[in-house]
């Protein structure tokens, strides 16, 4: 048998994206409270979540999320990697209040914050380890984020995937 590497990138690029899924979930949370959500998103669902950015620059005007929303569509697969709402009590003072229940409705705890900003180096990392190339988009996640795709998560990143002879989330150029 003769396995030529373009027949078989795809789903080695899908198992990769499959071990930085499970990369995310064990990677350390504060207090070990687990309220990570992941999810993969593949096929015709990226073009989806692609035309979203698109109409999203109507409303706020980032012009960077043309750019991405073309981008996105080199993946092989897009992860999304988000956190629900919840604070941990320890009333650390890092998002701004002295107190957890002093803290304004809307501002994120921090402890979920680094839990996120975690899984994510976690999966990069495992990317990285598999020689897959990959770019955090807060754009992408926001996206997914106005889908509801991570049902509950307030904070969502997208991580899109891909294994080429180029990178194709390095050097981007703005839209116009």
């Amino acid at each position: 048998m003769i396995l030529n590497e373009r027949e078989s990138r795809h789903e080695h690029v899908l198992h990769v994206a499959r071990q930085m899924m499970t990369a995310a979930r064990t990677a350390p949370k504060g207090k070990g409270v687990d309220i990570i959500e992941i999810a993969m998103v593949t096929d015709g669902n990226i073009n989806i979540l692609s035309e979203m950015m698109v109409k999203m620059v109507a409303e706020h005007g980032m012009k960077f999320f043309l750019r991405d929303a073309e981008n996105i569509l080199n993946a092989e697969c897009v992860l999304l990697i988000g956190t629900h709402e919840q604070a941990q009590g320890l009333n650390c003072g890092h998002c701004g209040y002295a107190t957890c229940v002093s803290r304004k409705e809307g501002v994120p705890c921090a402890i979920n914050s680094v839990d996120v900003g975690i899984a994510i180096g976690s999966a990069c990392a495992t990317a990285a380890d598999n020689r897959v190339d990959t770019r955090v988009m807060f754009s992408a996640g926001l996206a997914a984020q106005r889908l509801n795709w991570l049902e509950g998560c307030t904070q969502v990143y997208a991580i899109p995937v891909s294994a080429s002879s180029k990178n194709p989330f390095f050097d981007r150029k703005p839209k116009e």
